[in-house]
């Protein structure tokens, strides 16, 4: 039982660093600057409903993804922890991931682009989930798509309650937060890089 709460924290934790929703309701703030409270609710509700639904069909399907296209688990995870690092290291430099910026596309509906994707279930957040889940049985897709779960009802108070959120934390708040998480990231992708790489020195030796 301990175990499962501590691998329950752990998946959580990797989820709350990549997805960061405190400096992302920052974001949430500027794309809807101009909408209704009520136009805000809905725009938050419909972008972690489909980030919600992508991270679970990435973590249902991760076997099937993998065996489709020829994918080792040892390649994805040194790929993914190549990538998770990048969005850590560019964090801790004090500024957001490129991978996780909001870009110009007004005939877009902003919850879906860029807000669901790719800032809130952006390639480091899918690589997260299936790194979680792809190699271990249903009860390993459970845990991680429950506590992905659990962080969009999070997000969602973070981003209906963001004006209070912001003016808690404050700019420099916002810097120390962000750095933070950086730091947890560039830790989950060493750990990722070393784990794909012990496996595929296991696979070729063996």
């Amino acid at each position: 039982m301990q175990d499962l709460l501590t691998h329950m924290m752990t998946v959580f934790m990797g989820f709350f660093a990549i997805m960061n929703p405190i400096a992302n309701t920052a974001v949430f703030i500027g794309l809807t600057a101009d909408d209704t409270q009520a136009a805000r609710k809905r725009i938050a509700l419909k972008s972690l409903v489909i980030s919600f639904v992508v991270i679970t069909v990435f973590s249902f399907l991760g076997k099937t993804i993998f065996h489709l296209f020829g994918i080792t688990m040892p390649a994805f995870r040194i790929t993914g922890g190549i990538l998770i690092f990048v969005v850590g290291y560019q964090m801790l430099q004090g500024t957001g991931s490129g991978m996780h910026s909001p870009r110009d596309e007004s005939d877009v509906d902003v919850a879906i682009s860029p807000l669901a994707v790719p800032i809130l279930a952006g390639p480091g957040t899918i690589a997260t989930a299936m790194n979680y889940s792809a190699a271990q049985g249903w009860g390993e897709v459970l845990v991680t798509v429950g506590m992905f779960a659990v962080l969009c009802l999070i997000t969602f108070v973070f981003f209906i309650y963001s004006e209070k959120t912001m003016r808690f934390f404050g700019k420099s708040g916002l810097s120390i937060v962000t750095r933070l998480m950086g730091l947890i990231l560039a830790v989950i992708g060493t750990d990722m890089l070393i784990a794909g790489i012990a496996g595929a020195i296991a696979v070729y030796q063996g």
